[in-house]
């Protein structure tokens, strides 16, 4: 990979990696109009590393919280909300665990085509279109609204249902981010909850899929271009925590619209190409 490569594909997974727009959609595109090679799995290793590094930075107060809770729970035993949130995304998270170990070779045999994508892409843009038009400016929702801490009073079921939704995350095209965020708004939350909530929730799901990601780089055993996984793990880290932050302080003015919009034009495009 020259830097031209490297530098373009990072700023494109950290950039996609938690907007609503399905950033395996994107990594297709540089394929297509390019002579590129593949990017390999060291390079993906890298990059996730980074977003993953963005996410817990920018919810390190969150997370300090969540982990000074859990930890004095067994002294205390005081229950807080905290611990409460934390024990939510973690059953949330169980459904994509379990759905994604088990079903990895079928997803990365049958899954990983540009029509797949490229519908997934379509459909659940729509998806997330008609869930945002039942939240219209995010202050109709009671006590979940904007600036309000609403995905910290979510139900068990609700954080369930959130976990099972990602599930559909597994499909290329579909978008992490995306699917956590219509599932929460169809289920009340306001758009800086649902967007805040599916971004905690990210943590531990990146965290998964590294993991196996590494594995998998173990086994193959080949030597590494470490200088190159650096500035792809930093760029693409870089560019996720802007994305974040911008998208979470804008989200309650611009809506889901634009990424709705931006994800039909992206989908026709790949439908057409192909």
């Amino acid at each position: 990979m020259d830097w031209i490569q490297i530098i373009l594909l990072s700023l494109v997974q950290g950039l996609t990696e938690f907007l609503p727009v399905s950033s395996s959609a994107h990594l297709v595109l540089p394929a297509l109009l390019t002579d590129w090679p593949d990017q390999g799995l060291a390079f993906d290793v890298g990059v996730h590393f980074g977003t993953l590094m963005a996410v817990i930075v920018y919810f390190r107060q969150d997370l300090a919280k969540m982990s000074q809770a859990a930890l004095r729970f067994p002294i205390s035993r005081i229950y807080t909300a905290d611990l409460d949130l934390a024990c939510k995304l973690a059953l949330a998270t169980l459904p994509i665990t379990c759905i994604g170990f088990i079903g990895k070779d079928f997803i990365e045999e049958s899954l990983r085509s540009v029509t797949v994508i490229a519908y997934a892409t379509i459909v659940f843009g729509l998806l997330l279109w008609w869930a945002d038009q039942r939240t219209p400016g995010g202050d109709n929702r009671g006590n979940l609204t904007a600036g309000d801490a609403g995905y910290r009073d979510i139900s068990w079921l609700i954080a369930m249902a959130i976990g099972f939704a990602q599930i559909l995350a597994l499909v290329p095209g579909t978008s992490r981010s995306g699917i956590t965020i219509t599932a929460a708004l169809l289920f009340g939350l306001s758009r800086t909850s649902a967007a805040r909530f599916s971004f905690l929730l990210a943590i531990p799901t990146i965290a998964g899929a590294q993991l196996l990601l590494m594995f998998d780089l173990l086994e193959q055993n080949a030597s590494q271009a470490w200088v190159e996984l650096a500035a792809s793990a930093a760029i693409a880290g870089l560019a996720a925590f802007l994305c974040i932050h911008f998208f979470i302080q804008l989200v309650e003015r611009t809506g889901m619209l634009p990424y709705v919009i931006y994800r039909l034009i992206l989908g026709s495009v790949l439908l057409v190409a192909f």
